[in-house]
């Protein structure tokens, strides 16, 4: 990489990497935070499974392990071969982030759920900017359904608001008078 000066500001200019290459990082990107997130989501819908945010959290994570597989189609009608190595670490980072201790060392903490929405809030959001910058790439490449795209960028916005309803129900809750 090197610096490109522009207006006073020095821009990185990315040399010795095609459009193809770059997508092929940007998904595997994505898809190691879709693995780590499919994984956070059923652990959050089974750890709270009986309650109103388990039952909220069960068809959600389904959804999430569904898109999970729409960008795995996606990467493979692109022709981007899957990293496994970062799918990997995606699994590997979310099953290292249930270590972490949040005031209960033998039962799960209230606040556990409340970190867990938050970061499903995260990885959501970032699912959705993948589907935006491939709905831009449909209006020139084929392989690639805009509407599809549309779909799932819109299920994210859903996904987005019930798991937003969800976090402040659990805040409240956290941080109620005891």
């Amino acid at each position: 990489m090197r610096e490109h000066a522009h207006a006073g500001t020095r821009l990185p200019v990315f040399t010795g990497q095609s459009g193809h290459e770059l997508l092929g990082i940007y998904l595997n990107d994505h898809l190691a935070g879709a693995t780590a997130g499919t994984a956070r989501s059923r652990h959050l819908a089974m750890a709270t499974r009986g309650s109103e945010i388990g039952d909220a959290m069960a068809p959600i994570a389904a959804e999430i392990a569904e898109d999970r597989r729409s960008l795995l189609e996606i990467m493979r009608r692109l022709q981007i071969p899957v990293r496994r190595y970062k799918v990997y670490a995606g699994r590997l980072g979310e099953r290292a982030a249930r270590l972490k201790s949040n005031g209960g060392l033998v039962r799960r903490s209230p606040l556990s759920t409340l970190l867990e929405l938050e970061l499903l809030q995260l990885g959501i959001r970032g699912k959705a900017c993948a589907w935006e910058v491939l709905r831009g790439l449909a209006d020139r490449d084929t392989r690639l359904d805009p509407r599809r795209l549309d779909d799932l960028f819109e299920r994210a916005g859903q996904q987005q608001r019930v798991v937003e309803d969800l976090r402040r129900l659990q805040a409240a809750e956290v941080f109620r008078d005891r």
